[in-house]
């Protein structure tokens, strides 16, 4: 499985950013993580291969939204009202299965893909 993520990029604070990540080699539930310098990897959100259930980071829902594009085995990440503190490096991950008690460990993702630099800033 090969993840590609791309649409990271600088922006200014309340802007939006939309990430996107294709996936080869099969489907699977698929998520984000992000990684801010000095930090743990931390869930942002994921979504399962039929698009049937989503799971996101509390305090993140409401600004964040993940979906699938149809008919695709790609996913995106859209990012409205974006803060300082959502500069991270932003990354793509899949798993074959995910569950209300694994999807937010990144153990439970087997396949990552290169990550996407995300900066907000003025």
């Amino acid at each position: 499985v090969q993840l590609q993520a791309s649409g990271g990029g600088l922006v200014q604070p309340g802007g939006s950013l939309r990430l996107s990540c294709a996936a080869s080699g099969g489907s699977y539930d698929m998520g984000w993580f992000r990684q801010a310098p000095g930090e743990d990897r931390i869930f942002v959100a994921a979504i399962s291969s039929s698009a049937r259930h989503t799971y996101y980071q509390e305090f993140l829902q409401g600004r964040f939204t993940i979906s699938r594009v149809s008919g695709e085995n790609t996913i995106v990440l859209q990012m409205n009202a974006l803060k300082p503190e959502d500069t991270a490096v932003y990354y793509c991950a899949a798993a074959p299965a995910l569950s209300v008690r694994t999807y937010r460990s990144a153990a439970t993702y087997h396949y990552w893909g290169q990550g996407t630099q995300v900066t907000v800033s003025s």
